[in-house]
């Protein structure tokens, strides 16, 4: 198995002296049930719960208090007792006993040197409904899909890799990771297509591992459905959010259909929580903190570009692009630079932004805003000539330091600019697949310029 940035983060989290029982959320199939057992092998014992079936389940139905619990699972899985705190418990689809879920308040208050983890595929919703989250007990962690790096990793691009990630970046090695970000902008990050990818090197066979992964998804939907027509609603808004991402939505006859725009905000949002999509709506400030204008058209994000470009038939455009700028209006692009800069983040508030200003006869609208520090950095996703950048040079006027990013098909080089008022910043020209190092590159750009500000 591949490695992830996710092993580290869990590895953090187990070094913590006391540390509380960790809840892994993300979207079904992104991984997390390979990753804990990837992570398991750490531990001197492991016990692995599938709540799905009767004989992990029933202790937990049948619950009196917590030390009889353990010393129930324990035995179970002929473990001694005393060995607690060497070993990691990993409650799998836990959402099948909602009464679990309290019991780790319990678990973190009797066994607070333990190693409790807890995942499941539809978990996300239970969020919002009548179910007791230990707030203050439990801890979150967000597995994203496989970013650019981990891809390489995956297919054994060993020494691209170890390119990709020294700072700055060497020349001769930019022609060879452009074209291997090619590929992964193909492939995605579904850790199935990434794998089969990696066994086989078949880009024609991955058909079949979208067309599996879409129909789980939709399968779904009678989990979580309260009615037949909801399923259809639902369903019809799973596979036209496919073909829609990365572009700004209505919600109002939404992918074509009858269904108003109540219906499909309400599926939308349903959809939102169990982490498949991200509605991601405009920002028209450009200081902190972000405030999200919810009264305007929101930009579609969905799980990964990958089923983007299956679902929205752009794959043999993909194979013949030169500039990924170029492929369905530089949507797809853009959607996957803002897959990247979610990536690595773990954190339950992590989300994209982008911002706008709509005046009369005037509108503007920058691709994401990046907080960096204390800062909003500015990012545009376009090749072309550095002075075309329009609303980057408007954002630039109203922030009050000098750092500017453009993500392109080009090499990686700093571009003295000037804002629509005259006002100098300096732009960073970092090439598509350095989005995961972006934060990085901006302690870079900060000492290379540091004489100028």
């Amino acid at each position: 198995m591949f490695d992830r940035n996710a092993i580290r983060e869990l590895e953090k989290w187990a070094a913590k002296p006391t540390r509380k029982p960790l809840i892994i959320r993300g979207c079904r199939q992104v991984g997390k049930t390979t990753i804990i057992h990837q992570f398991a092998k750490q531990f001197k014992h492991y016990i692995y719960l599938n709540l799905e079936l009767p004989d992990d389940k029933r202790p937990f139905l049948i619950f009196t208090d917590v030390e009889t619990l353990l010393q129930t699972l324990f035995l179970q899985k002929n473990i001694p007792i005393s060995q607690k705190n060497k070993t990691l418990i990993f409650i799998d689809e836990i959402q099948e006993v909602p009464e679990a879920i309290r019991i780790l308040r319990y678990l973190y208050e009797q066994m607070p040197k333990g190693y409790v983890v807890a995942a499941g595929s539809m978990l996300e919703t239970l969020f919002g409904k009548n179910i007791s989250f230990p707030v203050g007990r439990v801890e979150y962690m967000v597995l994203r899909p496989v970013s650019f790096p981990e891809f390489l990793g995956a297919i054994g691009e060993s020494e691209a890799l170890e390119q990709l990630q020294k700072i700055p970046l060497a020349p001769f090695a930019f022609d060879k990771l452009l074209k291997l970000f090619h590929t992964y902008a193909l492939i995605g990050g579904m850790p199935e297509a990434v794998a089969h990818y990696a066994g086989y090197k078949d880009i024609v066979a991955m058909n079949e591992v979208f067309d599996s992964l879409i129909a789980s998804y939709l399968e779904d939907v009678e989990k979580y459905a309260v009615s037949n027509p909801q399923i259809q609603l639902l369903r019809h808004t799973i596979t036209s959010s496919f073909k829609l991402a990365g572009k700004r939505i209505k919600f109002e006859r939404f992918g074509n259909a009858h269904y108003g725009s109540r219906e499909i905000g309400e599926a939308l949002r349903i959809l939102q929580k169990t982490m498949l999509l991200q509605l991601i709506y405009p920002v028209n400030s450009a200081v902190l903190p972000l405030i999200p204008d919810t009264k305007k058209s929101p930009r579609l994000q969905i799980l990964d570009t990958g089923m983007l470009n299956y679902f929205a038939g752009l794959q043999t455009e993909l194979f013949g692009s030169k500039d990924l700028s170029d492929v369905y209006k530089g949507a797809v692009i853009e959607h996957l630079v803002g897959q990247e800069l979610l990536a690595h983040q773990t954190n339950m508030l992590s989300s994209l932004n982008f911002w706008v200003r709509e005046k009369s006869g005037s509108t503007a609208e920058l691709d994401f805003i990046y907080v960096f520090k204390d800062r909003l950095i500015p990012i545009e996703v376009k090749s072309g000539k550095e002075g075309k950048l329009k609303s980057l040079n408007i954002f630039m006027d109203g922030v009050s330091h000098q750092m500017a990013v453009r993500m392109y098909n080009g090499p990686l080089h700093i571009h003295e600019a000037k804002s629509t008022s005259g006002r100098k910043f300096f732009l960073l020209n970092l090439p598509y697949f350095l989005a995961t190092q972006i934060d990085k590159y901006l302690v870079w750009i900060e000492g290379e310029v540091s004489n100028e500000f």
